[in-house]
């Protein structure tokens, strides 16, 4: 509906000195007021006035107590409307009071927040989160059926005797499918409960933004910080078969085992725990010597690499060999530091530098080294047409990966490249240029690339280029996305679980993990390395 006052039939004027179009109201007067009329309005000081902008005219009730009087603060601890002498009053004196309009005004402002929050922001995400429920549900027995199909064939080998224990497994996991299942259901009716909530909210706050009821207006309290982060989402450490050779004399024992159901749950917004400042002048690499040290590189001029503890303090130093700027470092097993030269691998052990490795027509990268006491190696040869990863037992040779099934190249032959081994012993290659994660099988076959989560989100600036890569106790895979100033987690098959973002990351590059799944970052550009947690 037009608002009067802009009505070409019936122009509102200043009822001082006739202006068109007033934007004040005295709501005790009951004039409207042009703003250079505003003072002199003022100055009678024979009687009350309280000024308001048109569009908030009436805004000031009537005192129920005190007729002739109209209430221009509200009493917040009584929560009702105040005139001059209520405030006078014994009853109000020790009370807090606001002016009406400063009060309304914020509270309408807190309102407009919160609905366009809850609308844009936050109803979304629980919409999106119980669309995802019946995909958990299903994967759940799809999973669940590649495990029973992997018993039922064990089962067979084993004949008649053993079918007590294979239904005993069934039975497991039967179980843990419920747990699932239970835990599934139990994130659904607090999605599904919190909905309706947040619906009737948006409802109640649209209506609250259209009154001028300040009492209404008064009482209102926002929830939104109660829904802004979703019920605490999990992940699920699934059970695996492990078959055995059948052994008649030690046939329970060589049935298999199924491992635990395990929930494990990602923190909605991970935390920076600690931030160590460096000497570099940009930071490339990171590996935990321990849970509470790090080995560090990058470039600085100076090719040193540096160990730091979590306090900040530099504890040692140690300059390269060849005096080259080191291209990866890691620590291995026995707690010494290998490192990449122009053509070499080098390990630091005490004050001594031993040469491991020399190459010839080929430049090493990124390193890794296995738990098994291996080290993995990436590596490009001199006229940069070729790349492979190369597997080595102390200075020995052991495998070599470079091709797939077809004969093509796993690898861009250029391009900045690290490298991390799984738990379940895949090889996990972040290939900068390639725009992706290729993971290979330890037998070196092909198993997955990821190029980046299925859909871009909207904070997508740049597109997917993984630099650093780390695995951690889940089998899951961390790669950092640096011009999105974010982390990728994906699961062992390639699947995408969430990112690690909006807590100050910024320009992220080398990841490493510790023994308790902390998450160490390098940032290239602050040069400093910062502690995360992101699991619960």
């Amino acid at each position: 509906m037009e608002d009067p006052m802009y009505s070409l039939q019936d122009v509102i004027r200043c009822d001082l000195c006739e202006t068109p179009v007033p934007p004040k109201h005295c709501d005790i007067c009951h004039i409207h007021l042009c703003e250079a009329c505003v003072g002199e309005h003022l100055s009678d000081q024979s009687k009350e006035h309280y000024i308001v902008p048109f569009k908030l005219r009436g805004i000031t009730p009537e005192c129920t107590k005190h007729s002739t009087e109209v209430c221009t603060q509200l009493c917040t601890t009584c929560n009702i409307p105040v005139c001059p002498l209520c405030v006078a009053s014994s009853e109000h004196e020790q009370h807090k009071k606001e002016d009406i309009l400063t009060l309304f005004e914020t509270k309408k402002e807190l309102m407009q927040e919160d609905l366009q929050d809850l609308e844009k922001s936050i109803y979304p995400r629980y919409q999106e989160a119980a669309t995802n429920i019946p995909v958990q549900r299903a994967d759940v027995n799809k999973r669940s059926q590649k495990l029973t199909t992997a018993l039922d064939k064990q089962g067979e080998a084993l004949h008649t005797e053993i079918d007590t224990i294979i239904q005993g497994m069934k039975s497991d996991i039967d179980d843990m499918d419920a747990q699932h299942i239970a835990a599934i259901d139990q994130q659904e009716d607090a999605i599904n409960h919190a909905i309706p909530e947040i619906t009737q909210i948006i409802l109640d706050l649209k209506r609250l933004l259209d009154t001028s009821d300040v009492c209404l207006v008064s009482e209102y309290t926002s929830r939104t910080e109660e829904f802004r982060n979703l019920p605490a989402q999990f992940q699920v450490t699934l059970p695996t078969f492990t078959p055995q050779e059948i052994n008649r004399e030690q046939i329970h024992q060589q049935i298999g085992s199924l491992s635990e159901l395990a929930f494990t749950f990602l923190l909605d917004e991970p935390r920076i725990l600690t931030d160590i400042q460096t000497e570099y002048r940009e930071l490339h690499s990171v590996s935990c010597l321990s849970d509470s040290e790090l080995w560090i590189c990058g470039d600085n001029n100076d090719n040193i690499l540096r160990l730091y503890n979590l306090q900040g303090e530099l504890l040692r130093s140690v300059q390269t060999k060849s005096g080259n700027e080191p291209e990866d470092i890691a620590v291995t097993r026995s707690g010494g530091l290998v490192y990449a030269d122009y053509c070499s691998i080098n390990l630091v052990s005490g004050t001594q530098i031993q040469t491991l490795i020399k190459l010839q027509g080929w430049i090493p990268g990124g390193l890794c080294s296995t738990p098994s006491g291996d080290l993995l190696v990436i590596m490009t040869s001199d006229d940069c047409k070729q790349t492979k990863v190369v597997r080595y037992s102390g200075s020995t040779e052991k495998q070599s990966i470079q091709w797939d099934d077809q004969g093509k190249p796993l690898y861009l032959s250029v391009g900045i490249k690290y490298l991390s081994e799984n738990r379940n012993l895949d090889i996990c290659v972040a290939d900068w240029y390639a725009g992706a994660v290729v993971v290979v099988s330890a037998a070196g076959k092909l198993r997955f690339r990821y190029t980046g989560p299925p859909s871009t989100p909207r904070e997508s600036f740049y597109p997917f280029y993984p630099y650093g890569i780390t695995t951690d106790s889940r089998a899951n895979i961390l790669t950092s996305d640096r011009d999105n100033h974010r982390i990728n987690i994906i699961d062992q098959d390639g699947n995408f679980l969430r990112f690690i973002h909006n807590c100050g990351l910024q320009y992220p590059y080398g990841l490493c993990v510790d023994s308790r799944d902390y998450l160490f970052v390098a940032e290239i550009d602050t040069c400093k390395v910062k502690k995360l947690q992101y699991y619960k």
